[in-house]
C-alpha cells in the first residue's frame, strides 16, 4: 500500500449522517473536558496541575500530555471533521483507559446525588461507542475529511 492509499484511508468518508452526528456529539461533549485539562477552563486545573495529578496515579507525564491533547485538540478536530478517524479512535482509547484507571471501582452509574466516592463509567461507554462509530464510518457530512477524500 503506497502513501497516497494510506492517506485516502485516513480521510475516507461519504456523506453519511451517522458519522456526522456521532463526530459532532463526541467532539462537543469531550472538548470541555479537554479544555479543563489544557487551559483550566470550566473549573479545571490546567495543564501542569493535570499532568501532576496523572503522575500521582501512575500515568507518565508524556502519556498525560497525550491525553490532554487528545481530549482538547482531538475533540476540536472532530468538531470540524479533520483527522476524524484518528481522533475518534484516540478518544475511545483515552476513555477506555479512564474506565480501567479510575472509574471501574465506582460502578456503572454517574454520581448524580454526590453520595459516592467517585463517578461511574456510563459516560465513558457512550463516548467509546460514538468514537467507534466515527472510527468505522468516517467523519460523514460537513467535514474537512469529506472534502479531502473527494479531492484525493
Amino acid at each position: 500500500m503506497d502513501s497516497l492509499q494510506k492517506l485516502r484511508m485516513l480521510y475516507a468518508t461519504d456523506g453519511n449522517m451517522g458519522g456526522f452526528v456521532a463526530r459532532l456529539a463526541l467532539g462537543i461533549v469531550v472538548l470541555p473536558h479537554g479544555l479543563q485539562k489544557l487551559l483550566g477552563m470550566y473549573g479545571g486545573g490546567g495543564f501542569a496541575p493535570t499532568v501532576e495529578f496523572f503522575g500521582s496515579i501512575g500515568i507518565p507525564s508524556f502519556v498525560a500530555a497525550l491525553i490532554i491533547l487528545g481530549e482538547s485538540l482531538g475533540a476540536a478536530a472532530l468538531i470540524v471533521g479533520v483527522f476524524s478517524r484518528f481522533c475518534a479512535a484516540a478518544i475511545s482509547v483515552i476513555m477506555l483507559g479512564a474506565v480501567f484507571m479510575a472509574h471501574l471501582p465506582n460502578g456503572f452509574f454517574m454520581n448524580w446525588f454526590g453520595n459516592k466516592a467517585g463517578e461511574g463509567y456510563e459516560y465513558h461507554i457512550l463516548a467509546i461507542g460514538l468514537g467507534l462509530v466515527v472510527t468505522t464510518m468516517g467523519a460523514g457530512r460537513h467535514s474537512v475529511d469529506r472534502i479531502l477524500s473527494e479531492r484525493l
